[in-house]
């Protein structure tokens, strides 16, 4: 009677399989804010860390809570941190200097030592690599091999979290060899041949499976970039603000085809594309799934963006016959 999510599950499932099959590290990624988070429940952590900060969950994560603070931001940053533990590196990019506030005295509560972007380590970017520096000494990396300039971030704090925990030893070379030959399904992930892509097969694909603001940013800046024009297929959770998601990319679309995400509880696909001709896309329609959608765009060359939730991701996936490791 304990009616837990699906994601509680899942959570409790993979604790139980890393019990029977244990592994010489593992890395947990948090589903939801962090401090109530299901995956939260280690005493222990050899390190932990707080990646970009963005407004995501507000129904859960902005409701009123007597002991959090009132501003959106240091509100995600206090629920973040939640993730902090005595003993363990808490390691961060940076911040706004309320939002930095707001995770050191959470990192204090909890005793975790702070190590923050800009503070305690840096990183510099070059059309050749990062230049990574911190109290241990400098590292000259490759940048990594997946799409999205956001990417260079996430590995630089991977490699900050990385050089502050001392439960495992990690060699330089193999720090590096990780940066190139990391893989992130749904993430600016250049679909290949199959079902899917074959309905045109003048066109790339992109699939992506962001959802939330902070994502959009992301996506839009690599859009930009593009060369012809960008056609976007999109399904969103109904939970999920698709009005600030829609208002962000609208400038790099061309279009805007919205379907369900079956099994989900998803946005309604007329009220998506509502929204999407809201946000001034020159051409929005709905349609009953992604192959429907596909049919209805001319085979030129150009950029499918298939975007707007990892549940719909999956199922592209699976249709595309790319169904990951």
């Amino acid at each position: 009677d304990l009616g837990p999510s699906f994601f509680e599950v899942t959570t409790a499932a993979t604790f139980l399989a890393f019990h029977r099959v244990p592994a010489d590290a593992v890395v947990l990624e948090v589903g939801l804010g962090g401090r109530f988070d299901a995956t939260n429940v280690l005493k222990h952590p050899a390190a932990c860390g707080i990646a970009s900060l963005g407004i995501d969950h507000e129904a859960f994560l902005l409701n009123e809570d007597a002991v959090a603070p009132a501003d959106p931001m240091c509100r995600i940053a206090f629920e973040k941190a939640g993730i902090a533990r005595a003993g363990a590196p808490l390691v961060t990019q940076a911040y706004a200097p309320d939002v930095s506030a707001q995770v050191q005295a959470s990192a204090d509560a909890a005793g975790a030592p702070l190590f923050m972007r800009e503070r305690d380590w840096f990183a510099d970017f070059t059309a050749d690599g990062i230049a990574y520096r911190d109290a241990h000494g400098e590292l000259a990396l490759p940048l990594p091999a997946m799409p999205g300039s956001h990417q260079a971030d996430n590995a630089a704090l991977a490699v900050a979290i990385l050089r502050h925990q001392r439960a495992l030893d990690i060699d330089p070379n193999a720090i590096a060899q990780g940066i190139t030959s990391a893989f992130w399904p749904a993430r600016l992930q250049v679909l290949g041949a199959g079902p899917i892509t074959g309905i045109l097969p003048q066109r790339r694909f992109l699939l992506d499976g962001g959802h939330n603001p902070d994502a959009a940013q992301a996506l839009a800046i690599h859009l930009a970039a593009s060369d012809g024009p960008v056609d976007a297929v999109m399904g969103m959770m109904a939970a999920k603000d698709a009005r600030r998601f829609l208002t962000i990319l609208a400038p790099y679309l061309a279009s805007v085809a919205a379907v369900p995400i079956p099994g989900s509880d998803h946005l309604p696909i007329e009220t998506l594309a509502a929204l999407a001709a809201e946000a001034r896309v020159p051409i929005t329609s709905t349609h009953a799934d992604v192959a429907s959608a596909l049919e209805q765009l001319e085979n030129r060359p150009g950029t499918v963006l298939i975007a707007g939730s990892l549940y719909l991701a999956g199922k592209v996936l699976a249709a595309n016959r790319q169904i990951p490791d």
